[in-house]
């Protein structure tokens, strides 16, 4: 149900609670589990956010973007500490005593506290730790010492930044790393890096973030938003290489069950009951070279008007060698080489039924959908096997009971709140407030785009929309829908 848009600051939805994700299963297997960093996957009641739903603790921000600095959206401060008390209380530690810290250092040094305590403690347990970076999503911000490393290689101020997020969180994975090594954790642990879509083409009305020579970007359904940086590193448990299989992300949650059930042999503290699973044990593709199981994968299906973001409708799959697109594969449509390449960029030539041949032709030039009908009709009828057991959106409206300033400028699971605590059971909140406050914390996410951008982001916005994707303005109107979507009202 997250497939059409994701969920805005205020909207009461969330990932549905029957379905089982990772630390869920990997606490059956004895395993302790910690997120850090970014959630996005609904706050709206407690039983929404990490804590309940498999990890012990949580160190991060709910919704999907803010302030790097003072951990702000929308006028709420949304960056805590969530975990259970020697009674099993949930207690949930709004820490606004970080503010004018940058999230990523945070992230970095909780991470390697975590890992020095089941050290100190001679803890044997495995611990599944997923670690949601926030860089290098927008608003594009970073200390001044990691812009400076590129001060003569990079002359352009956006890209200069962008390139410094990209240090900052590189240099954040390596102090992890080598505590995992002084700590002698190495040996046994296996870290998965990857992405949830390819890079922001244009953000801001720049270039800074380029899949070229790939099409598109995120939001795409163009191997350019499809594609994503990813590698595995286990040093005694796989040899280096490379590996172009047919991997899908939903194949994390039974390769990562195969592993905490050691194959099968452990058994789980109780009997666990999934939803149907889309993915496939992909151990043996990764360590053994063997064929992917997989043969296919939904890209998407969305029928319904997106306020912000691609066009429908859009129909998307991959199938072995070969891609068909109905509807819409964008924007972004065409082909965005970084600033410093030469090449100009060609205009996509778009029909409303695209085929591709991803082996011979990975950068979708050539569409085949002419040369090959009787290949789009067997995959149009795939598309509508997968549509017709789809579930359907979960989608809901902005909430206006869950403004930050009726509960003292914090961003809390609303519906689990009256009179300004939580009046659930097992629930303990708290405020860590500063010594002293920082600058006035920005109140709107158009408002930080302003502030580190030099424009409006409504204007920057529906300008990368009409300049990437040859579109008329009222075919999107994207100023109405960024005002709409990210500016919470205050007043």
């Amino acid at each position: 149900g997250l497939q059409h848009d994701v969920i805005y600051p205020g909207e009461p939805w969330g990932l549905p609670l029957d379905e089982v994700i990772i630390p869920q299963i990997l606490k059956e297997y004895n395993y302790s589990t910690h997120a850090v960093g970014k959630w996005h996957l609904g706050m709206h009641r407690y039983k929404f956010t990490p804590v309940q739903r498999g990890f012990d603790d949580f160190f991060g921000y709910y919704l999907g973007a803010q302030n790097y600095n003072t951990h702000v959206n929308g006028g709420g401060c949304d960056l805590r500490n969530n975990f259970r008390n020697s009674k099993g209380i949930l207690v949930d530690e709004v820490r606004r005593d970080f503010d004018g810290q940058y999230s990523t250092e945070l992230y970095a040094k909780y991470t390697i506290d975590l890992l020095h305590k089941k050290k100190q403690k001679d803890d044997k347990t495995p611990f599944f730790i997923y670690m949601a970076f926030q860089n290098v999503h927008a608003p594009h911000m970073v200390p001044q010492h990691y812009i400076d490393k590129y001060s003569t290689d990079i002359k352009d101020e956006k890209e200069k930044t962008f390139a410094a997020m990209v240090s900052a969180m590189d240099e954040a994975i390596g102090n992890i790393t080598d505590t995992l090594k002084t700590l002698k954790f190495d040996k046994n642990t296996i870290i998965v890096f990857s992405s949830d879509n390819g890079g922001n083409v244009n953000c801001m009305g720049h270039v800074t973030s380029s899949n070229y020579p790939y099409r598109g970007g995120k939001r795409a359904m163009y191997e350019g938003g499809v594609r994503s940086p990813s590698f595995i590193w286990a040093p005694a448990f796989l040899d280096s290489g490379e590996n172009d299989e047919m991997i899908h992300v939903t194949d994390w949650l039974p390769t990562f069950w195969r592993l905490g059930s050691l194959n099968g042999k452990l058994k789980p503290n109780h009997p666990i009951s999934t939803l149907p699973l889309d993915g496939f044990n992909q151990w043996d593709t990764i360590s053994q070279r063997q064929s992917s199981p997989r043969t296919e994968f939904v890209i998407n299906i969305d029928l319904e008007p997106v306020r912000c973001g691609h066009i429908v409708p859009t129909w998307a799959l991959r199938w072995n060698d070969w891609k068909l697109i109905i509807g819409n594969g964008g924007p972004p449509s065409g082909w965005y080489p970084a600033p410093e390449v030469s090449e100009s960029c060609n205009n996509p030539n778009q029909s409303f039924i695209e085929l591709y041949n991803i082996k011979e032709d990975p950068y979708e030039h050539q569409n085949l959908s002419h040369l090959k009908p009787d290949l789009v009709h067997t995959l149009t009828l795939r598309l509508m096997e997968y549509n017709s057991t789809m579930v359907k959106p979960n989608n809901v409206g902005y909430d206006p009971n869950s403004k930050p300033k009726l509960f003292d400028g914090i961003w809390v699971p609303w519906l689990d709140f009256k009179d300004g605590k939580p009046f659930v059971s097992g629930v303990k909140y708290v405020v860590k407030e500063p010594k002293q406050s920082s600058d006035k914390a920005t109140d709107t996410y158009e408002e930080l785009s302003k502030e580190y951008y030099g424009k409006e982001s409504t204007k920057v916005h529906k300008s990368i929309w009409l300049q990437g994707n040859q579109l008329k303005e009222e075919d999107l109107q994207q100023e109405k829908c960024w005002k709409e979507n990210w500016k919470i009202d205050n007043n």
